[in-house]
């Protein structure tokens, strides 16, 4: 409540005739700390039920763009490469720090309601969680005090900012919504971006970078080695998918397996049984892992998503082979080192290969610092 008065999230006024009003509610978290950081935190959030706005009357533009993974796996290998400082802060309550361009009128909050003001509404100034044009609101804002400190944005990626010193060295800063990561080859360019920031926004550090978007960050300065690993992660996926006690195999996908679309369920028996078996969620999650920190799924992958609207049992059994993959190679994670080598990209195709359409698949690898970024 203390952040919502304080950031002026809204006035109360009275509805004016004709205007809806957006409900909210409080949602209630237990927020798991980092063993030896962080104790365990009690969270209330205040959540605007942003899903009864109208398009066009409450709000207009919702896209908000998020750093790419392969412009963070390129950001760890350069600071592999150049023994680059990097630290990661986090924004408090992010979203309350957007401006809105639109009139939104909210009802009063739960154990909230000011005495003698019942009827009364709340006139938004600033955007809440919950309401569809946060995310931009915050982006735009965010933008804005990045440009105006002497920032350029990467015009590959709209959520990379980078600033060039005297000396020649530069200052990253990545943005996934209101986490952020900052590279530098000094600690005190790092802090000197800090104290901007913490002007502006309620700030969070968190000190050297251990942890972005559910992958570890772990760090060897000695070897100059930095690792990216999701440990955490497959480990949890495979106890979703019951595969704890499955027997590990070497390969994401055997030769054995022939996928094509002639394998999907032909008998009653078999599409009742496929009915029951949670294929698309699992292709999902082990997307998730090869986006982040596994390419060595990427061709096994890409073969058992194409049948994710029909899939048969041999392109579950399929899956069920990647899961077991993983379970032997939980450790397994993306080094990135100091080389010689710059950018360096690696292309090749098969021919006909798919059995459906005779089509030909590419492959192509780019790696920094002799680590797969893309």
């Amino acid at each position: 409540m203390e952040s919502l008065h304080k950031n002026k999230t809204w006035d109360l006024v009275k509805l004016p005739k004709g205007k809806k009003t957006v409900r909210c509610k409080w949602v209630f978290k237990k927020k798991e700390g980092t063993p030896r950081v962080e104790e365990p935190k009690y969270k209330a959030r205040l959540v605007a039920k942003g899903y009864s706005q109208v398009p066009g009357v409450d709000f207009t533009d919702v896209f908000s763009p998020v750093v790419k993974h392969s412009s963070i796996r390129a950001l760890l290998g350069i600071v592999a490469m150049h023994d680059l400082e990097l630290e990661q802060l986090d924004v408090k309550t992010a979203f309350l720090h957007g401006e809105l361009e639109e009139d939104i009128y909210m009802q009063q909050l739960e154990g909230f309601t000011v005495s003698e003001k019942e009827d009364y509404v709340c006139l938004l100034k600033k955007s809440l969680y919950g309401l569809k044009q946060s995310p931009r609101q915050w982006y735009k804002r965010f933008d804005s005090f990045m440009t105006s400190h002497d920032f350029k944005r990467s015009s590959f990626d709209s959520c990379v900012y980078f600033k060039k010193n005297n000396d020649g060295s530069f200052v990253y800063l990545l943005l996934y919504v209101d986490d952020m990561l900052i590279a530098a080859k000094d600690k005190g360019e790092i802090r000197k971006v800090k104290a901007q920031l913490s002007e502006e926004f309620e700030m969070k550090d968190l000190g050297p970078a251990k942890k972005i978007l559910g992958m570890e960050i772990l760090r060897d300065r000695k070897t100059s080695k930095l690792y990216l690993s999701q440990k955490g992660y497959i480990e949890k996926l495979i106890c979703r998918f019951n595969m704890r006690s499955a027997k590990p195999v070497s390969t994401p996908l055997a030769a054995h397996f022939r996928l094509s679309s002639a394998l999907s369920p032909q008998s009653d028996d078999e599409i009742e049984y496929m009915s029951h078996v949670p294929y698309s969620s699992a292709v999902g999650s082990l997307m998730y892992a090869m986006v982040c920190s596994r390419p060595d799924l990427s061709y096994a992958v890409s073969a058992v998503s194409r049948y994710m609207a029909n899939p048969g049992k041999e392109h579950w059994k399929a899956v069920q082979w990647i899961l077991r993959y993983l379970r032997g190679t939980t450790d397994v994670c993306l080094q990135f080192g100091r080389t010689e080598d710059g950018v360096i990209g690696y292309v090749d195709a098969d021919f006909a290969g798919n059995l459906d359409r005779r089509r030909s698949l590419t492959g192509y690898v780019f790696t920094i610092g002799g680590c797969a970024i893309s």
